[in-house]
């Protein structure tokens, strides 16, 4: 027997996809721009935002069909939707990230041993272009709640890129007023170590709801204390929470219930009292009980235990 839960994902999922359609086109004219300045530079790290620029690009426009993807309904055989397609396109943005990461590394350190001649003056101008851009998509994807993975993937892409293109307007200053050339392979390994830690996050965090891990912060013992709390119940046990996809954590629960407290307040009573003590105590409003009056337990058989 389960307990129903609002639909406000739906409309979220529509204002994620508007702001992403803004940085695609906001990205992707950037990338040409950064392009173009890193031929007529010879500047590294403009290449390397660049690059970069168009693996968000890319990223954006899985973060697109992913959002997009989610919110089809369920068939017969995905009774849960296509909710995780989010969580996917978060994963893949963090590999990508990471391989954005390795390159940058290799192609900076040969420039550190011998620093090619870069124009510092067009570097600054093109990374300006890209700073103000960046400065606007981060803007813009600021502005959605924060909950979903798949739009967090699209929010450090953009994060790092800004960071990537103040970088890179310092060690084009630097060129420009002192002539250290090795300031652009300096900018590009910067990057890659900023990049590093937000991708290792992401990539976490996907797999924890990949996993059917327990969400952060629910201490099952806590939930299990509570439900016992609840007048008539005995014990709790097959005791599960995991998350769905982003901001839609989800919990179930065979839980022994005395016949007495069944024939007194009748089933549906119980479940909703079982069903407002984890939405109460612990914000979870998609959550699923089995009742078993203490009559049934010597009966009940929950197959093999895999551990």
């Amino acid at each position: 027997m389960g307990h129903g839960h609002g639909h406000g994902h739906g409309a979220a999922r529509a204002a994620d996809r508007r702001r992403l359609r803004i940085v695609l086109a906001v990205t992707a004219t950037v990338m040409v721009v950064e392009v173009i300045g890193a031929f007529v530079t010879d500047s590294l790290a403009l290449l390397a935002d660049a690059g970069h620029m168009a693996t968000d690009a890319a990223a954006v426009v899985l973060a697109l069909g992913a959002s997009f993807v989610a919110g089809l309904p369920g068939g017969k055989r995905s009774t849960f939707g296509y909710h995780r397609a989010e969580i996917l396109a978060a994963l893949v943005n963090a590999v990508v990230l990471l391989v954005v990461c390795g390159y940058l590394a290799w192609a900076a350190i040969p420039r550190l041993l011998d620093p090619a001649h870069v124009d510092g003056g067009a570097m600054v101008a093109f990374a300006l272009v890209g700073l103000i851009a960046n400065g606007v998509s981060l803007t813009v994807l600021g502005r959605a709640d924060g909950e979903s993975l798949n739009m967090r993937g699209a929010l450090n892409e953009v994060l790092a890129d800004l960071l990537g293109s103040v970088l890179a307007v310092l060690s084009g200053v630097a060129i420009l007023v002192a002539d250290w050339h090795r300031a652009d392979p300096i900018a590009s390994l910067l990057i890659a170590a900023m990049i590093l830690p937000r991708s290792v996050a992401l990539l976490r965090d996907a797999a924890v709801v990949l996993l059917e891990i327990a969400p952060a912060g629910l201490d099952l013992d806590d939930v299990e204390q509570h439900v016992l709390g609840v007048p008539g119940v005995v014990d709790v046990h097959d005791l599960h929470a995991w998350t769905i996809t982003s901001g839609l954590p989800s919990l179930s629960a065979h839980v022994t219930v005395t016949d007495e407290a069944l024939a007194a307040r009748g089933v549906g009573a119980v479940l909703d009292d079982l069903c407002a003590c984890v939405a109460e105590h612990f914000g979870v409003r998609h959550a699923t009980f089995q009742v078993e009056p203490v009559s049934h337990r010597s009966h009940e058989d929950l197959g093999e235990v895999h551990t």
